[in-house]
């Protein structure tokens, strides 16, 4: 609860004891706090006691600072890489949906392809409810089902295999069930990389950031992921993704499913901008034990004509959706504390309003980390420094 003026209220309670001469109330205390403030009165106290009671109970027990929640983000992906299935080779232009490098896209792992479907009439696919008949009573003439393929033409025809018949329907001929051919596109696939691109901004605090390495050399087309070695690489490999995730890769490959990528940007601003860095996390976000609903996948088509006429291709793919996800805290020592209240105001003030001066370039000497650089800061650190 915080009271008009901005500060919370058991550190006003705190403060004006203080004032009157009364040690720190008990709810005020940890067992962190130094003993000296357990006990300090503004009688026996010099003015840089309270200073220090209010350093403490800020900056050491962070009880009052500004916050700001979810970043402003943005986010750029690239996929690489080739694979085979059995009768072609597959580019990313074909495995990638949609192409345009967002922070939702899928890379197909497996197809059903049904090809050659031209307009006109042909058996409704045996799975379509009350599809199966014995004669033309059971097929109502012009009945449209949802679920289906086609409009129904009152005909009762054998199926495109076995002994069951099933209700003619007019539309794209043969329906899926009746020709697909499955392929199986993930023999390579967990060597892919994927280069994910995010910036933040916390615009509370004029504050930016990216997760990519500040450097101007071919790093980023040598490198791959590592927390320790190299943290501002993002690219990562669609097998690790995957196993970060905790799955079996060909079993997630043959069924689909949607994978999160989350990056959290959680920064306490009071510190260096190179404190401030992006943390990776990947989990399964579908319900994959859910049988009714298990898995991801999805339809298009590729139209062409022979001899004239108009020809598609059907295609039902099931593949690894990757959504990422980014989230975080930006948090700062509140401005109004230390211009009010510390003995040394006059010297932050004079820092805070002073003109930004421009950073010198920092390009040169990266370290082999590649730590990306802060592009704008709340307030010069070097004032906070002389505190």
């Amino acid at each position: 609860m915080v009271v008009s003026g901005g500060l919370p209220l058991r550190l006003t309670a705190c403060w004006a004891g203080v004032l009157a001469g009364e040690p720190l109330p008990s709810s005020t205390l940890s067992a962190q706090t130094p003993p000296c403030l357990q006990t300090v009165r503004r009688s026996e106290a010099a003015p840089d006691s309270c200073d220090a009671c209010l350093g403490y109970v800020f900056v050491v027990q962070k009880s009052y600072q500004d916050s700001e929640t979810g970043p402003e983000s943005s986010v750029i992906t690239k996929v690489k890489g080739i694979t085979a299935s059995r009768h072609k080779v597959w580019d990313v232009e074909e495995y990638v949906k949609p192409p345009e490098g967002g922070s939702v896209f899928s890379i197909i792992t497996r197809i059903e392809v049904t090809p050659f479907q031209t307009l006109g009439k042909c058996p409704e696919s045996i799975k379509v409810h009350s599809a199966t008949c014995h004669s033309d009573s059971d097929c109502v003439a012009g009945e449209l089902d949802m679920l289906g393929n086609g409009l129904r033409t009152g005909r009762c025809v054998p199926y495109y295999f076995g002994t069951s018949k099933t209700c003619e329907v007019s539309g794209w001929c043969p329906v899926e069930d009746g020709a697909s051919v499955s392929q199986f596109l993930g023999k390579m696939a967990p060597n892919f990389t994927i280069l994910i691109k995010n910036s933040i901004h916390y615009p509370k605090f004029q504050f930016s950031k990216g997760n990519l390495a500040s450097r101007k050399d071919d790093y980023l087309k040598r490198c791959t992921f590592d927390h320790v070695s190299d943290p501002y690489c993002p690219i990562f490999k669609l097998g690790f993704i995957v196993e970060q995730a905790g799955e079996n890769f060909t079993e997630l490959a043959h069924r689909g499913g949607v994978i999160g990528a989350i990056i959290n940007w959680d920064c306490d601003l009071d510190l260096s901008a190179s404190e401030c860095n992006p943390k990776y996390s990947f989990r399964r976000l579908d319900p994959k034990h859910v049988p009714a609903s298990s898995g991801y996948n999805f339809r298009f088509a590729k139209y062409y004509k022979i001899n004239g006429t108009t020809t598609r291709t059907l295609i039902k793919a099931y593949g690894i959706r990757i959504d990422v996800i980014v989230h975080g805290q930006g948090s700062f020592l509140c401005d109004w504390i230390l211009l009010t209240f510390m003995n040394k105001n006059k010297v932050y003030s004079h820092k805070k309003f002073d003109k930004m001066v421009a950073a010198p370039d920092q390009h040169a000497g990266a370290s082999t980390s590649g730590l990306a650089q802060q592009d704008s800061t709340p307030a010069d650190p070097r004032g906070l420094a002389q505190l």
